[in-house]
């Protein structure tokens, strides 16, 4: 019987199967209709400024939170940031959108991996819950304590001596507290201290209930005599039922002691734990000394002395070098009379001079005066005064620490480095919070672990009893989250380790774990080059992890170039053909092996075979070498490495082996030091040889050019500067008397002031997104009537910031150092790009392009030292080919390349490879391996070696292949 459907009953929605995007025109784009499948992993992959970052984030994503955005009330949209509409006809089948992106995970030294996981908010309720306390004294749990010991205790104090006894009732905690006061005062009390200050409860206190607070009862105020023992006795149990077995007792002339009737050892009390016990951001937990940072900014004698070879006079002393080299003034006068005092011998090179002398000199002469000479000889005004000399180091740190300027603390601030703090050593934790154990284990020493470490403590973790059933729920947690950390390919991280130093594909990783942990199903992830930093070993890890979070029933759109990741991906996007307005367009879609078939496509092409980063024929030899000795910077085990020069090197291991260590910490910042004066922190080594055959460093980082719409291409390269003093040169400039200087749109005199040389106005809608529209008086130009009026070439001031590089580079041929630039542009492949395009609009790639081809522009001395840290991120097949060909120019020219690389085409391109690990964390930090791309190829324990030896495996079949095409093609010709 077939079933008849009531008026009542609506049939179920079919959610559909694609998202449909039609008229996609943001930025460069120019997309008619496209269909993306749901549910499905999703990679869009294509030239670096393709438009893929175009459609995944700034359409597919600003349009989904902007549609979120508008079903919230007005009043709720204003206090949120509205996305703007993309330029998009229409997108049907939309589903919610999370974007997980490539940034900082937190710009706030307190945010841990731990924190920012969650993981050590557990870990504080874990303990607090589970943990034994011990004396810090003696290490013995500690005990309760009667009031008979407490009364005992006070009557030892000198005969005669006053003491408040106060009643703990509120500690740290927010709010107005009305109703404490209240009941105090209907039960008769008079009396309270409020943060430190004696109230009385008539009239009752008013406090700000958006500030933390402690409040005290005053239970009484006593003189202790040995006959007041009863009535001491009996305040005492006042104090300590109205405190709820707490009571602090203030006696005149000391510290504050707490009482507890429940924890107390070797005469001192510790608090009831609670998790804000364990908070580096409370003051409940937090290390007194460093107030919970761990570190503590303190000059140190390296930075004070760089050059020990140096004598006092020559500038040894590095606050005192200018007045040391002139010979005069009160500093030279003070040196010279700690010299006469001390017989240290000013032309001396400091670092011979005897131990105890040099301690004399940067920490001072205890109890000792110094006669220092005032005026000039021979004058009326000549004589001497004695004063104590307190140090180099003393007295910079007094300096700093008591001067109201900026200038004169930048000066000082070059001499200072954040030190671990002494009191906690860098735990951040207080004492008593350090005392706290679990399995033997305070949590600092858990927080110490790498993931992997804390995965397998957590494992092997047995509590009984109480404990075990209290803890459950909480230890479930724990696993869970250390477990998503593991999937994501994060488990050399230490819990501890500070988000400010995390890479963004680091930080993208643990976002990307944190959503794992939501289960969210139904949504859209988009994410960005996650596999950025990441080893080919670990790769496989981080495409199940993208897999399970579409076995959820979610969307997966990625963004990337990895090998791996697009042939894991159910359907894949190709953009192209080119970048910037020679892309936008939609080349192919379909899966990973329709891609590998279509003809004419350069990611297929690539993908297939076809196409490939040819090895080198000959490797370059060495000819010098930077040698690091005994470098023990975070993990590295006093390791001896080399870097050679003239050659082109790749630094090589998996994630947390210790690469950017050595690079970074050590190399980078001693060259900077030795060869530029920098002031900057050294990572911890013994020493470095063959800093003498370079001339200079040049570091290339992952930074963005510019955070605002006036940055550009032109501007980062100072080609603008020359497009300016070309302009200015021009009859009509010159017969108007104006510079170069009326040619930027940053200054007043050429720009439209109507809009400051934005060539956008922003308009404030209230509640709706900002909307920018092009200056009316200037049409969006930038410049005044005026200024737009001098031509080059048929061209104005804005028409050329409105040309592409390749234009630019044609008009402007005959400028040499202009030129020279523009060609450097060109030749990293971004001569599609408008010399004037806003940095914002820039993706990651170009961004690091333009910053690496301001640094080619530059005249080559031959004995330069280039550093990448991963320069092919963001960068497709294609790119890293013409970015090798860059780097080899360089190191042609005689200059020395070293690139920090996971990339396996960057890898057997090198001349030299040295490779890092075996593992990360803790167990990395070692040379595993050391050569050319095939002798590390055969080192059996490194992971690198391993996949090397594949891909040249491959690559010798591919050629032994095309030399027997060739052969037989010759052959059939004859």
């Amino acid at each position: 019987m077939r079933k008849t459907r009531t008026k009542t009953e609506i049939p179920a929605a079919r959610e559909p199967d694609f998202i449909v995007v039609k008229g996609a025109r943001e930025h460069n784009l120019r997309i008619d209709e496209l269909e993306v499948p749901k549910r499905k992993l999703v990679v869009f992959t294509g030239p670096s400024g393709s438009g893929k970052s175009s459609l995944a984030f700034d359409t597919l994503y600003a349009e989904g939170q902007r549609r979120y955005v508008e079903t919230l009330s007005a009043y709720a949209r204003q206090f949120l940031g509205q996305l703007d509409r993309p330029a998009v006809e229409h997108v049907s089948g939309l589903s919610p959108t999370i974007a997980i992106e490539q940034k900082s995970a937190s710009s706030n030294p307190r945010s841990t991996v731990g924190t920012i996981t969650e993981i050590y908010d557990y870990l504080r309720v874990l303990y607090a819950r589970a943990g034994e306390q011990r004396c810090t004294t003696c290490g013995k749990p500690v005990a309760s304590q009667s009031v008979d010991e407490i009364v005992e205790t006070l009557l030892e104090l000198p005969e005669g001596s006053r003491a408040t006894l106060l009643a703990p009732l509120v500690v740290h905690r927010k709010g107005e507290h009305k109703e404490v006061f209240e009941d105090l005062a209907t039960r008769g009390f008079s009396r309270v201290i409020v943060d430190g200050k004696m109230e009385k409860l008539d009239p009752l206190p008013r406090l700000d209930k958006k500030l933390w607070h402690d409040i005290s009862l005053v239970a009484d105020r006593i003189t202790i005599r040995g006959e007041d023992r009863p009535r001491i006795a009996e305040s005492i149990e006042l104090a300590l039922r109205e405190g709820k077995g707490e009571m602090i007792v203030e006696i005149e002339g000391e510290k504050p002691r707490p009482f507890s009737q429940a924890r107390t050892c070797c005469g001192k009390s510790y608090p009831e734990l609670s998790p804000q016990s364990f908070s580096f951001n409370s003051p409940l937990g937090m290390c007194p000394k460093c107030s919970g940072l761990g570190t503590r900014l303190e000059a140190d004698p390296d930075l004070v002395v760089p050059n020990p070879a140096l004598s006092l006079r020559e500038g040894a002393i590095a606050p005192w070098a200018s007045a040391m080299s002139r010979g005069e003034g009160w500093t030279f006068r003070i040196a010279d009379a700690v010299a006469k005092a001390t017989g240290v011998d000013l032309d001396a090179p400091f670092g011979k001079l005897p131990a105890k002398k040099r301690e004399l000199i940067l920490y001072g002469l205890e109890g000792k005066k110094i006669a220092v000479q005032w005026g000039k000889e021979g004058s009326e005004s000549h004589g001497t005064f004695g004063m104590k000399f307190e140090g180099v180091i003393p007295n910079l740190e007094r300096r700093f620490r008591d001067t109201t300027s900026d200038m004169a603390r930048d000066v000082y601030r070059k001499f200072f480095r954040e030190m671990p703090c002494d009191a906690c050593e860098g735990k951040r934790l207080r004492p008593e919070t350090l005392a706290v154990f679990v399995a033997e284990k305070n949590i600092a020493d858990i927080t110490s672990m790498t993931v992997g470490g804390a995965v397998h403590f957590v494992d092997k973790l047995a509590l009984s009893g109480g404990k075990a059933r209290i803890t459950e729920g909480v230890k479930r947690e724990i696993e869970a989250r250390l477990g998503f950390l593991m999937n994501v390919g994060l488990d050399y991280l230490t819990l501890d380790r500070s988000a400010t130093t995390l890479s963004g594909g680091e930080a993208q990783r643990i976002r990307l774990a944190s959503q794992l942990g939501s289960e969210l199903s139904g949504v859209m992830y988009v994410l960005d080059e996650p596999s950025i930093g990441l080893h080919q070993r670990d790769n496989e890890r981080l495409i199940a992890t993208l897999r399970r979070l579409r076995d959820l029933g979610n969307t997966v759109v990625v963004v990337e170039h990895d090998e791996e990741t697009i042939r894991a991906a159910d359907h894949v996007v190709d953009f192209g053909p080119g970048a910037g307005h020679e892309g936008g367009r939609v080349l192919f879609a379909g899966t990973p092996e329709e891609l590998c078939e279509a003809r004419g496509n350069v990611t297929g092409d690539y993908l297939s075979g076809r196409r490939r980063i040819e090895i080198p024929e000959l490797r370059r030899k060495p000819n010098g070498w930077i040698e690091i000795k005994g470098a023990r910077e975070h993990n590295l085990k006093n390791v001896d490495a080399r870097i050679p020069l003239g050659v082109f090197s790749a630094v090589t291991g998996v994630s947390g082996a210790g690469k950017s260590s050595l690079v970074n910490g050590i190399l980078l910042p001693a060259l900077s030091r030795a060869l530029h004066d920098a002031t900057g922190t050294v990572g911890a080594h013994d020493s470095i040889e063959g800093l003498d055959a370079l001339d200079k460093v040049i570091a290339i980082d992952q930074q963005p050019i510019g955070r605002t719409p006036r940055s550009n291409p032109g501007t980062y390269t100072k080609a603008f500067d020359h497009i300016r003093e070309v302009f200015a040169l021009l009859p009509e400039a010159r017969a108007r008397g104006w510079d170069s200087g009326r040619f930027s749109f940053n200054v007043k005199g050429g720009r439209c002031e109507s809009c400051h040389g934005d060539g956008v106005v922003k308009v404030e809608m209230h509640f709706l997104a900002d909307v920018y529209v092009p200056c009316e008086v200037c049409g969006g130009k930038r410049y005044n009537a005026q200024t737009l009026g001098v031509r080059f070439k048929g061209k104005n001031i804005n028409e050329v910031l409105e040309s592409s590089v390749e234009e630019c580079l044609t008009m402007f041929e005959h400028h040499v150092a202009l030129k020279r630039i523009l060609t450097t542009l060109v030749d990293v492949g971004l001569g599609y790009m408008k010399i004037g395009q806003r940095a914002t609009t820039l993706s990651g790639g170009e961004a690091q392009r333009v910053k690496l081809s301001r640094e080619l522009g530059k005249t080559q001395t031959g004995r330069t030292l280039y550093v990448l840290d991963e320069p092919t991120t963001g960068l497709h097949f294609e790119d890293i080919r013409r970015l090798l060909v860059v780097l080899s120019r360089l190191v042609d020219a005689g200059n020395t390349v070293v690139v920090i690389e996971h990339n396996l085409d960057v890898i057997k391109f090198a001349d030299w490879v040295l490779d890092l690990g075996p593992e990360g964390g803790a167990r990395g930090g070692r040379v595993i391996a050391e050569g050319t791309p095939e002798a590390v190829a055969r080192v059996s324990e490194s992971h690198t070696g391993r996949f090397l030896a594949e891909i040249l495996g491959r690559e010798e079949t591919k050629a032994a292949r095309a030399k027997a095409r060739n052969g037989k093609a010759a052959r059939a010709h004859a």
